[in-house]
């Protein structure tokens, strides 16, 4: 759906939602979703959409909520994960929506979570 309808927001934050909700967990479970969620190439996807809707506030959250949930996990999936979404070209991106969306505590707090 991310690579059908690039153009969508709506399909966008929908995709973005399901991501996260695959990557959801802190449990053995969660973490098993991760990896194969990275090897899937979903990072740069969600890079790209960020980059393709900037003035869409609740696409910008729900990125922001779909990277926490990959980026989240044990220790060493973490902090691999978490470079990975750098590599991407996350990082720009979550500062980028936190200076676009300033009125929305929405992104605000996703935007947060996940640079923390």
């Amino acid at each position: 759906a991310m690579r059908a309808h690039p153009a969508s927001a709506a399909v966008q934050k929908q995709a973005c939602r399901t991501l996260s909700n695959i990557a959801y967990g802190n449990d053995a479970q969660g973490y098993a979703r991760r990896q194969p969620t990275v090897d899937a190439g979903v990072l740069p996807q969600i890079v790209a959409v960020m980059v393709a809707h900037p003035a869409s506030a609740a696409m910008q959250k729900q990125a922001c909520v779909a990277l926490v949930n990959i980026t989240t996990g044990t220790d060493a999936q973490r902090d691999a994960h978490a470079q990975a979404a750098v590599d991407a070209g996350a990082l720009p991106l979550v500062v980028a929506a936190m200076r676009a969306h300033p009125a929305s505590a929405a992104v605000q707090k996703q935007a947060c979570r996940t640079l923390s």
